[in-house]
């Protein structure tokens, strides 16, 4: 399954959550805590239960720089 990060980055607050996420100020938990209920729920769910929380991480960083976000 791919990540639509197009969605998870759809806002400047979604992308701030990304980031920290990435740069590890932010465990899985409340990364998945924040997009719940919303339409990158499943999204993040999908991210963190196929990958795990390290290689999300890496995916996260990785679809940042592929932006230029970070």
């Amino acid at each position: 399954m791919t990540t639509d990060w197009n969605s998870l980055l759809s806002s400047k607050k979604n992308v701030s959550k990304v980031v920290n996420f990435a740069q590890g100020q932010m465990s899985g938990k409340d990364f998945y805590s924040h997009f719940s209920n919303t339409n990158g729920g499943g999204v993040v769910r999908g991210l963190l239960r196929d990958h795990g929380v390290v290689n999300s991480r890496r995916l996260a960083r990785k679809a940042l720089s592929r932006r230029g976000i970070n």
